[in-house]
């Protein structure tokens, strides 16, 4: 088998920081075996192309918004989707409201699937169709994974200019605030918005973990503001759902 030895280098690389985490330069060249200077140039590539990030203050790289992207698009075809539909179709029902499935892709956050309750015939319109891309920060369904990422990977993934974009002006607007959100949000046992991404309306989410605990999608209900309704027990639900889909994974 031929190999090209820049894309076996830089393939190690990466192999290396999602192993290990954030690492420095020269613990990376270390440990792929690399020159320094390679290295250097290698991650300076991979930062240009948002697969890699580096973070000042701790004098380390980290993986980028990119790889998370690429590592995430094997869901769009995996087996899960199908299993979770019908998962998302009784969730729906349940509570009475639309449900969706999301994953990461970078900051944002895309859905694949999204089903109204058939006992409605109100459903409302909304912007959370399949294939819609919404940032993570500001949605039940994002927060609701990043919650489940490590403190090093949240950073890195979140440090893009636009990770923080809003759509009504409400939600987390810094690394900091998004943490206190997130954490009070994992005390309550799942993640909640209102009126962030469109005004009247709420969403709830949980997230679906794959077998070694890292977040591979959320499950979420999204309501409108003048209905009365539970959010625990639809979070419990939600909860639930996510739960079921895991299992099934």
């Amino acid at each position: 088998m031929s190999r090209v030895p820049a894309v076996s280098q830089t393939l190690a690389l990466l192999r290396s920081l999602a192993e290990r985490g954030p690492s420095t330069a020269a613990s990376l060249a270390s440990t792929v075996g690399l020159p320094r200077s390679t290295a250097y140039h290698l991650l300076a590539v991979l930062s240009e192309e948002g697969f890699v990030v580096h973070l000042p203050a701790a004098r380390r790289w980290a993986l980028g918004p990119m790889a998370f992207s690429v590592g995430q698009a094997f869901l769009r075809y995996d087996p899960r989707e199908a299993l979770a539909r019908p998962l998302i179709m009784a969730l729906a029902d349940d509570v009475g409201h639309t449900a969706h499935l999301g994953v990461l892709h970078g900051v944002e956050v895309v859905y694949l699937i999204k089903e109204s309750s058939r006992h409605r015939k109100d459903s409302p319109t909304l912007i959370t169709g399949i294939g819609v891309h919404l940032p993570a920060a500001t949605t039940a369904s994002g927060r609701a994974m990043l919650a489940h990422l490590p403190s090093d990977q949240l950073r890195a993934l979140m440090s893009t200019p636009d990770a923080f974009i809003g759509r009504t002006g409400r939600g987390p607007r810094s690394l900091s605030t998004l943490r206190r959100t997130l954490s009070a949000e994992q005390a309550h046992g799942y993640a909640h918005e209102v009126g962030e991404v469109l005004e009247g309306y709420a969403s709830v989410a949980a997230a679906v973990l794959d077998r070694a605990g890292r977040p591979a999608a959320s499950v979420s209900v999204t309501y409108r503001l003048d209905e009365r309704v539970d959010v625990a027990e639809i979070g419990r639900a939600v909860a639930r759902a996510a739960e079921a889909i895991s299992l099934r994974g």
